[in-house]
């Protein structure tokens, strides 16, 4: 589809005071934003960030208005087409936004909600009952942030279109032709000089739309990918069982405790909130829990997840203890036990939902609770009695989790207890800083001894602490938590922590402001990096939520011409710093030679090209020349290779260090990843590594 020509935006972004004298303060100092304004000038507070996730966050934004009309009982069709160009277009066959002049505004009401911010009918309570948009921002949002957008409105018998460049309208609401049936479609070209990268990841939206059509059953949903003429793509989404089938979805390829997924839809009359949940429980040691309030995703949960805990606590306490399973008066099953191996989907439709900021990650509503612990907890119990084998599966893994918490917490306890004997020690092993201020301490998890070496002579010691990792830790994915401190290494690891683990968890004892994983750059360094990221998704999953774990990047080649050198990060940026080495040289015909070289033949090089001395073990070294100029390239496989002050200046040097932050932005395709890499199923394995071979880079066998 081929890109309009747009009229340049007569506004401009925002309206400038006048000049004033040093220290003068008075109302020509305020700055007023209008309109849109605002939007373009803190887009984070709008959609979260302008980095890949808000990028995608207004096709979200488009479609909640979408899904509200379906939700409404309009229209069953949303269609979502990736265009070239980075253009967006979604069309639903609904009601249409209105079109005609707005009573108080005196403009045309689909003008009025793509330029005005809280303008939409999602507050007077006339338009919808229940909607995702809640701020009603959200369209006229994805106005402000976009170069080009088309609102094309199908509504009493024609066609009506308007466009916008930059929010600002390049003409008014006209009608172009007639048109069958209802419905609205939004085209746009999000603005570059906002957005990090404008490039729509098909697979992150394919994901979206499915989770969305598990939550709105009886809707269809089609996506294609045209941004390449000869290869476009085409899925279609469309389930009649609701969350019970998106249960299902997530359980796939895992070993289930029972049989039937347990399901309930029903409206709280009392709340009048509307309440939609599935539960089944699998051989998995962990849970995978997801919520949602009006089909938008709420990651930290929220009341409504509050209600569903409480009930399904309560509701198997009681059916265990009436089935003279659970004997002794303070004998308890704790929420821990109940929800290991537990998947389940908490679905709320509700009139004013309170979210915490524009991204929604919170329900806040207390009625929400009420609903889901009224409605859970009655139907929940009537599951157990109606599915006898059900209810003794559930009761059986939830006293099988008892029992290893019981072991668990002893060999925590046992832990914690050896640090106080040793009066509070921390592990031998580690090289702790200085500095006792949190906030500024940075904890280093180095693989073996020599790295390990390397980084406690390289480190600044009053915010660095070195903790070598011999050899691999348990994979988590397969133990609980007393097989786990049974674990040398991840005892040490968390001891180091000082948060406890498990029930014990303190966030706020935290040691560490930055956790980071630095690993070789081969397949046992990138083994070990999984292994650590599963104990910390795992077992430590406030960390990765609240931005406390990294992974160091260290360089992989050294780039050396004489004296002078530099460190290239990727296989592109070696050929960069060999161009900017030889700038002053001259170009010629490249001739390469690959050898591996002992420790006499590099310390003889050393002197003559200027390379630092004391590299251990053995490396790799490529040799060129160019028009008589000699470029040598080192391969480091190993931080071990490193000398300290290299380490420092690549990897530990606040200043001069890449490091990359772990967040989960779809906790359910995160867990689903850890269950097939690091779960016992093989097959799953096998698929996905037959599936992503062709597609990895720099494989280092």
């Amino acid at each position: 589809m081929a890109k309009k020509e747009t009229k340049p935006a007569k506004a401009s972004i925002e309206k400038k005071p006048k000049k004033a004298k040093d220290g003068d303060y008075g109302a020509g100092q305020i700055t007023v934003l209008e309109g849109l304004d605002p939007v373009r000038k803190r887009p984070g507070m709008y959609i979260g960030s302008t980095g890949p996730q808000g990028l995608h966050h207004l096709i979200w934004e488009v479609m909640d208005n979408s899904f509200d009309e379906a939700m409404a009982g309009h229209g069953k069709e949303i269609t979502l087409r990736l265009l070239p160009d980075n253009m967006v277009s979604v069309e639903d066959n609904g009601r249409g936004i209105p079109v005609d002049p707005h009573p108080q505004h005196k403009v045309s009401a689909l003008e009025l909600v793509l330029t005005k911010l809280h303008a939409g009918g999602k507050f007077g309570g006339g338009g919808y009952k229940v909607s995702g948009g809640l701020h009603g921002v959200g369209v006229s949002v994805v106005n402000a942030l976009s170069t080009y957008l088309k609102a094309e409105v199908r509504r009493d018998g024609k066609l009506w279109e308007q466009e916008y460049a930059i929010g600002v309208p390049q003409g008014k609401v006209k009608s172009v032709g007639s048109a069958k049936g209802t419905g609205t479609k939004i085209t746009f070209q999000p603005d570059a000089s906002i957005f990090e990268t404008v490039e729509f990841n098909f697979k992150t939206i394919l994901d979206h739309l499915r989770q969305q059509a598990y939550l709105t059953k009886g809707i269809k949903l089609v996506m294609s990918d045209e941004r390449d003429p000869q290869n476009t793509s085409i899925y279609a989404f469309y389930f009649e069982g609701g969350v019970a089938s998106y249960v299902r979805h997530i359980n796939h390829g895992k070993e289930a405790k029972h049989k039937n997924v347990f399901y309930v839809h029903k409206l709280d009359e009392p709340t009048d909130v509307e309440v939609e949940i599935a539960v089944q429980y699998s051989m998995e040691y962990h849970e995978s829990v997801h919520c949602f309030a009006n089909n938008i995703t709420n990651p930290e949960g929220g009341m409504h997840l509050s209600g569903f805990r409480s009930a399904l606590t309560r509701e198997l306490n009681n059916y265990a203890r009436a089935k003279n399973i659970l004997k002794e008066k303070d004998q308890n099953l704790t929420g821990d036990d109940v929800r290991e191996g537990l998947t389940a989907i908490i679905s709320v439709k509700i009139k004013e939902p309170q979210f915490e900021g524009q991204t929604k990650a919170k329900l806040g509503n207390p009625e929400a609770r009420t609903a889901v612990e009224s409605v859970f907890g009655e139907s929940f119990r009537i599951y157990l009695e109606e599915h006898p084998q059900d209810g003794e599966a559930i009761i059986s893994k939830c006293l099988l989790a008892a029992q290893a918490r019981s072991a668990a917490r002893a060999a925590r306890e046992t832990v914690l207890r050896k640090g106080a004997l040793e009066g509070l020690t921390l592990p031998g092993k580690l090289a702790d800083c200085s500095s006792k201020d949190p906030s500024i301490s940075e904890l280093f998890l180095v693989e073996g001894d020599s790295a390990g070496g390397s980084a406690k002579q390289g480190r600044s010691r009053e915010t660095q602490a070195i903790l070598p990792l011999r050899g691999k830790i348990l994979n988590v994915e397969r133990a609980r938590l007393d097989k786990m401190l049974a674990n040398n290494e991840i005892k040490s690891l968390v001891i180091a922590l000082g948060t406890n683990i498990g029930e014990g968890f303190k966030m706020e004892s935290l040691r560490y402001d930055k956790i980071v994983i630095m690993t070789d750059a081969d397949v046992d360094g990138a083994h070990i990096r999984t292994l650590l990221l599963t104990l910390f998704y795992r077992y430590f999953p406030d960390l990765v939520h609240q931005g406390h774990v990294y992974i160091a990047q260290p360089p992989l080649y050294r780039v050396n011409i004489g004296k002078k050198f530099r460190y290239a990060y990727t296989e592109e940026e070696k050929h960069v710093m060999i161009e900017e080495l030889l700038a002053d040289t001259g170009k010629g015909k490249k001739e390469t030679t690959t050898a591996k070289k002992n420790e006499e033949e590099e310390d003889a090089e050393d002197e003559n090209n200027g390379i630092e001395e004391g590299v251990e073990g053995e490396s790799e070294t490529e040799q060129m020349e160019v028009s008589g100029v000699k470029v040598n390239i080192q391969r480091y496989k190993g931080l071990g290779e490193m000398n300290p002050d290299q380490l420092w200046e690549t990897t530990m040097n606040p200043k001069t260090r890449i490091m990359k932050q772990v967040t989960v932005e779809d906790a359910e395709r995160a867990d689903e990843v850890f269950d097939v890499l690091m779960g016992a199923e093989v097959a799953p394995r096998k698929r996905f590594i037959q599936t992503h071979a062709k597609t990895v880079k720099n494989l280092d066998v």
